[in-house]
């Protein structure tokens, strides 16, 4: 059975980019574009693994999101990787305190990616 994997991010090129490299491997993907969505999908999908965006349009930041879904406890085991252009020590470090499981710093290489995501799920 495909393991289930959430894309958040508010930017269409990147989800389709993401969509496109996890589909090379055994993945069920799904996409939303703000916390709202995301939050929403994570309950009707019990994802194994979420990319989420830090910055995004309406109410919710990821790392408000993060700990949405940390706090759940339907979804407090789900893997959660934060995806952010800020890569300094204070953006990594509130990432952590959301409750994020890991942080990819935009640009990454699909490599990159595919490499940490099933790193991340053969560990649970």
């Amino acid at each position: 059975m495909p393991r289930r994997i959430l894309i958040v991010d508010d930017q269409p090129d990147l989800r389709k980019l993401i969509r496109m490299t996890l589909e090379l491997g055994e993945f069920d993907v799904h996409e939303a574009v703000d916390g709202a969505g995301a939050l929403q999908q994570a309950a009707a999908l019990r994802p194994d693994l979420v990319l989420l965006d830090v910055m995004m349009p309406g109410d919710l930041n990821g790392y408000q999101v993060c700990e949405r879904l940390k706090c759940d406890p339907a979804l407090a085991g789900t893997l959660v990787v934060m995806l952010t252009a800020r890569g300094q020590a204070g953006d990594i470090g509130a990432g952590q305190q959301a409750g994020a499981d890991g942080y990819l710093v935009k640009p990454f290489s699909p490599f990159e990616l595919i490499e940490r995501v099933e790193s991340m799920l053969d560990e649970v």
